[in-house]
């Protein structure tokens, strides 16, 4: 390991969708596909008209702050129309007014099945988590959500219905449902895009070894000229094995396998961890620290993938009418106070600046074998290494003499020189080195 330089090496095996291969290399070098211009990159989830007229300004504040511009709106059909004919729009009107002075860009996504057209059987307690009775109905609420909202730019059709659909996922259903609304909406707002589901995980189907994003290509999904979306939460930023980095080896998998297909644009819609103190609830407890921590870690793999664009969850903590664990996925908390995620989001991108060039990172001596490691370099010609190692060891870098060590996790910055080259302490969490030649 002495003396060998830091290449941009491929640490995922070839594999295909349903058949994920653990097999890595040592080192986790990555390199990015292309330049990444945060504000474009980068989303977040938003629910703006569930919290209060003096909320909900000081949230879009807070993420114009963080210089992000990408939002996907939740809105769910059960409660915009309780009862046939009976809408409840006041709330997200004023919402929506509110953030046009904004000029986001905006994705939202209708879920849930009102009750007067759920297939769920007589007194179901959830009925909005089964299918529509008649799709063409679904397909003309949203139709009239993109005419009455023209500043929603993109259309997403259901969320997660790979494990939310009762009594089972059903893909050519929603396949069906999919392109029955795209042509709806596209009829009355022509040229609007549209997003398939961000379906959970990467596809996986209760009951079935089938994955719903492989199902929706073999119907066709390429043809439609529709943006395929997935949810790639794991247990920790490497993936639910961080010595199998499975995060790495499935997401690479399947955007190749949706781009072979002939699908053009690939987006994660959610992704993120919580913060919430328990019961646990499907993710281990990790607190404001770890959740800060780890929203670094993954924002940096994922911007070296073939995402078009990522959105994570969630902008604000939400209130009692969530589960515990949905409570705490905000930066923000309930009063639009920063968390530490947020913060530490703020301080990363102070750091990188707005755009990225990917860019090969500079040889180095003790190379640990659990590192992590991409560089970038910034347009004024500052070079970038983003790095961390669960052993905690050290990067020596002879053809560096002096640097800046960033954490923006505690905001502290360390200047390091040495005519020897400069020796850079790892740790567990991401640090930022940056230098000019």
């Amino acid at each position: 390991m002495k003396g060998k330089a830091l290449l941009a090496i491929s640490v995922l095996s070839a594999c295909v969708l349903g058949a994920f291969s653990p097999a890595v290399e040592a080192e986790t070098i990555l390199r990015a596909p292309r330049a990444v211009t945060w504000k474009d990159f980068l989303g977040v989830n938003v629910q703006f008209h569930y919290f209060p007229a003096d909320i909900y300004p000081k949230q879009m504040n807070r993420l114009d702050q963080l210089g992000l511009n990408w939002i996907r709106w939740t809105l769910h059909w059960p409660i915009l129309e309780p009862a046939p004919g009976q809408y409840n729009l006041a709330d997200l009107d004023a919402a929506m007014a509110a953030a046009r002075p904004h000029d986001y860009r905006t994705v939202a996504y209708l879920v849930g099945s009102a009750t007067f057209d759920s297939t769920a059987p007589q007194g179901a307690s959830n009925a909005d988590q089964y299918p529509p009775r008649d799709i063409g109905v679904f397909a003309e609420r949203m139709t009239a959500l993109a005419q009455r909202y023209p500043q929603v730019s993109h259309w997403q059709v259901w969320n997660e219905p790979n494990i939310i659909w009762l009594p089972q996922a059903d893909p050519v259903a929603y396949y069906n449902l999919l392109t029955t609304t795209a042509s709806a909406i596209r009829s009355a707002v022509p040229g609007k895009p549209i997003v398939t589901a961000g379906v959970a995980y990467y596809g996986q189907m209760r009951g079935s070894t089938g994955y719903m994003l492989q199902s929706m290509v073999d119907q066709g999904l390429a043809r439609q000229d529709i943006v395929a979306a997935y949810h790639p939460y794991s247990e920790y930023p490497e993936g639910d094995s961080i010595q199998d980095r499975d995060f790495l080896v499935r997401a690479t998998a399947l955007n190749k396998s949706l781009h072979d297909a002939g699908v053009s644009q690939v987006w994660a819609t959610e992704w993120g961890w919580s913060s919430y103190a328990g019961p646990v609830e499907m993710q281990h407890i990790v607190g404001l620290d770890g959740q800060a921590d780890y929203t670094l870690r993954r924002l940096a793999l994922m911007s070296t993938l073939d995402y078009q664009r990522i959105f994570l969850f969630n902008l604000s903590d939400l209130d009692q009418r969530a589960s515990a664990r949905d409570r705490g996925y905000g930066l923000l908390d309930l009063n639009a106070e920063p968390k530490p995620v947020y913060t530490a989001l703020k301080r990363f991108f102070e750091v990188t600046g707005p755009t990225l060039q990917p860019a090969d990172p500079p040889p180095a001596k003790a190379i640990p074998e659990d590192l992590y490691a991409i560089a970038w370099n910034r347009p004024d010609g500052t070079h970038l290494l983003m790095a961390w190692s669960a052993s905690s060891g050290h990067l020596n870098f002879p053809g560096i003499k002096s640097a800046s060590l960033h954490d923006p996790l505690t905001g502290k910055r360390t200047e390091l020189a040495d005519s020897k080259g400069v020796d850079v302490p790892l740790t567990p969490t991401l640090q930022i080195l940056a230098w000019k030649p």
